[in-house]
């Protein structure tokens, strides 16, 4: 069975619960890792379908190269990126994808970040979604980390620990899994960022696809494991 919450107040009550005993058991995760809002962007496409450690070769690949920067990834052979960004995996597609999201930025925006403030963040994320290649998670991403625009990243650790602590539904879809936790916690950018943080290292250490309860710092808080 699930234990599902009875009303606003409660759900409000058990995301500040889990917040607090993911920060308590692990405190700050440093999220997102990069020098510049650039690198934390590039890094949001690059780790699409790899893990983290791959990413951090191919920016440092770009980085010793001396084309980490907008103006001279966008001038760039496409064939050249691919080669710097191999070792994040599938290094074709993702050098496209950033060529594409510089394009955006060049041909809209004067290829300088600082010109998407003006805009909103509703209107900000509709065009990078309109970006070939970037998919929700990675638009909010930038958003939250590289922006500092207060929207709630959510991946799959993030539902299965939802599901499991009776949240929402096994079903729900990415925009209802977000508004669960806009909804119902502070706008705070430092708070979303904080707390996806927290729940990506509860999802890689305990809240796997077989879940690791005992130790886990939610066993506390009813759950269930039924779903997966």
């Amino acid at each position: 069975m699930l234990f599902v919450p009875a009303n606003d107040t409660m759900i409000t009550e058990t995301l500040t619960q889990i917040h607090q005993s993911l920060f308590d058991r692990f405190g700050p995760q440093h999220w997102w890792p990069g020098d510049t809002q650039f690198e934390i962007i590039v890094g949001a496409i690059l780790t699409q379908n790899t893990n983290w450690a791959n990413v951090e070769k191919a920016i440092t690949n770009l980085k010793k190269a001396g084309y980490l920067t907008p103006d001279k990834l966008y001038r760039l052979d496409i064939s050249q990126l691919a080669g710097l960004i191999r070792p994040a995996g599938y290094y074709n597609i993702k050098a496209k994808r950033l060529k594409s999201f510089l394009s955006w930025l060049f041909e809209k925006y004067d290829g300088r970040l600082a010109n998407l403030q003006a805009l909103g963040t509703p209107e900000l994320r509709a065009e990078l979604l309109a970006v070939k290649g970037v998919g929700r998670k990675t638009a909010d991403s930038i958003l939250l980390y590289a922006l500092a625009r207060p929207i709630f990243v959510v991946d799959a650790y993030t539902a299965r620990i939802a599901v499991r602590h009776g949240l929402i539904d096994a079903g729900a879809d990415y925009e209802r899994l977000q508004e669960l936790f806009q909804s119902n916690l502070p706008e705070d950018v430092q708070l979303f960022n904080e707390y996806h943080a927290l729940l990506v290292r509860l999802g890689k250490q305990f809240c796997k696809p077989k879940a690791l309860c005992s130790g886990c710092p939610l066993e506390h808080l009813p759950h269930t494991v039924e779903i997966q």
